[in-house]
This record gives structure tokens, sequence and C-alpha cells, in this order.
């Protein structure tokens, strides 16, 4: 969401910097499951005989590298404005937060349950990064809050704020990425 690239910098808040940057690559993330989704469903032909089913977790697997890829770079840069002395956010960004966390939560729902009817796990996966858009919003709602209240010394507080959200962001991808591993590698259930 442009939305949140431009409130964080004018709002002065990292935390809702790395919101927007990550709402970017849900775009992204989301254009490629729906691709996967419409490419998966092809019938066999004679250079494929069984058919296109792997793309989609395929394309799970883009969408894990994604989210990892962008925890790494928000980590990054959360460090660099930690360590660099700067003012408190704007009160106005704890707005766009709440309307943010408000649509993500609803994507969320409406993604998971369409791909779990459907059966795509692509799907799901795009759901899932939705709900990590939300969790990571939160924190940068509780960072920015707190650098707003407690005052003078807290302003870093958005900064760890981000750096929380990179870590529920990078986990999300982990733990997506070997979903789709399994998937695309046919592993069989052990007990």
């Amino acid at each position: 969401m442009q939305v949140c690239d431009l409130s964080g910098v004018l709002g002065n808040s990292y935390a809702l910097i790395a919101d927007g940057v990550e709402s970017v690559l849900d775009i992204i993330s989301s254009l490629v499951v729906w691709g996967s989704l419409k490419f998966s469903t092809q019938p066999p032909n004679e250079q494929f005989p069984y058919g296109y089913g792997k793309v989609e977790p395929l394309s799970a697997l883009v969408v894990s590298v994604i989210l990892m890829a962008a925890a790494i770079g928000i980590s990054v840069q959360c460090v660099r404005e930690i360590l660099t002395p700067h003012h408190a956010p704007a009160p106005f960004t704890l707005i766009v937060l709440v309307l943010v966390v408000i649509t993500k939560e609803i994507m969320f729902r409406t993604l998971h349950k369409t791909g779990h009817e459907i059966g795509s796990g692509a799907m799901q996966t795009d759901a899932w990064h939705h709900r990590s858009d939300s969790l990571t919003s939160a924190a940068a709602f509780i960072g920015i809050s707190i650098a707003l209240y407690a005052g003078k010394g807290y302003e870093a507080a958005d900064d760890w704020a981000a750096l929380f959200a990179a870590g529920v962001i990078a986990f999300n991808g982990i733990r997506l990425f070997r979903s789709a591993w399994t998937e695309v590698l046919d592993s069989a259930c052990t007990s």
C-alpha cells in the first residue's frame, strides 16, 4: 500500500514504511499466486503428461522467498534506524495502522476460506501472508504508541516494532517455505 509508505515518510515512522513495503510485496505475491492457479489448471499435454499441478506449490515457494527477502531488508534498515537518533512518529500514523490491520485481516479470512474450499495451498500461503501483515501492523501500532506516549528517549520504539515485524515476516516465510517445499517434493507423511 503506497498509503503506508507515504504516511510513514510524512509521519516519520519506519515501522509504517516497512509495513508499506511489505504490502507492495503482497500485491506481487498475490499476482504470482493468481497466475499459478490459472496456469496449474491447464490440462496435461504431450510435453507435460502429468499436467501443471506443481506450478501451484512452486508459486508458494516464490511467495515464501519474497517474505524472507523482505524480512532481511527490513531488518537491515531497522538496525540503521535504531542507531540513528530521530523524532517520534506523528500521531496520525496510528489511524493509518488501524485501517491497515482491519483490511489485512479481512483479506486473510477471505483468502484462507477460499483456499481451503478449493484446496489451494498457494492461496492459503498468500492468506497467511496477509495475516503476517496484520500482525506486523499491530506491532507497528504498539511501537508507535510507545514512541508517542512514553516521550523523549523512546523514539526508537517505532524501529524496534519494525524489527519485531521483520521477525514475524521471516518466521512466516520459513514456515511457508517448508510446507511448499514438502509439497513440491511429494514427501510422504510420517507418524
